[in-house]
């Protein structure tokens, strides 16, 4: 399964880094993320110059997609043209968003009947498309998930390896690189986050 990591101008560097590398701890059993961009080359919020692995179009072809958060965001839903390139159909991929990702899904029609997470800056603009914003590190839905958070990236690869590969593949992923000497806590909280957020559809 290939996974698209989408990372826009303006990107922060916890959501796309963190997702992207744990999943592709993965590859061995065939789960790989790239870090997919709508130009050759995106800056972060911390001016951290990265190439893009894969180019935006990639998306309709991945078998998950994954949208990451930054500074930019609104310019990003203003931008017809760059949100023409995002089609996504839950029917058949994994579609999830990290922070102010859950903004590119509202804009795009996605959230309608499902509350997200997201994170205290970008709540009132995905409120603003009537989105019932969770105080919830992550929520899933079927084939759709948001995290809330910076470091809740880790709770959206946890959902993505849990779903492709079964929450064997997802625990020892976490545990290889929790903290020494916390190991089993972080697995479980882990494990725990993205249970209790898809509990709430059931």
């Amino acid at each position: 399964m290939q996974v698209a990591v989408v990372t826009f101008d303006g990107f922060n560097e916890l959501d796309s880094f963190i997702a992207s590398a744990l999943i592709n701890r993965c590859r061995p059993k065939g789960l790989q993320a790239f870090i997919t961009t709508p130009t050759p080359v995106v800056t972060s919020m911390n001016g951290v110059e990265t190439k893009g692995q894969r180019p935006m179009e990639f998306v309709t072809d991945a078998d998950v997609v994954l949208i990451g958060s930054g500074v930019k965001a609104r310019d990003v839903i203003a931008d017809d043209h760059l949100i023409s390139k995002l089609q996504l159909d839950p029917s058949r991929q994994l579609i999830g968003a990290q922070c102010s990702g859950a903004l590119v899904l509202a804009r795009l029609g996605l959230l309608e009947d499902m509350p997200a997470c997201t994170d205290m800056k970008s709540r009132p603009y995905v409120e603003a498309f009537d989105v019932t914003v969770l105080d919830a590190p992550f929520h899933a839905e079927g084939n759709m998930a948001t995290a809330g958070g910076c470091l809740a990236s880790q709770y959206l690869a946890t959902w993505v390896i849990s779903r492709a590969l079964g929450e064997d593949a997802a625990r020892d992923v976490i545990n290889y690189v929790a903290p020494v000497g916390e190991n089993q806590q972080t697995v479980e909280r882990a494990m725990r986050a993205v249970q209790a957020g898809e509990v709430a559809l059931r």
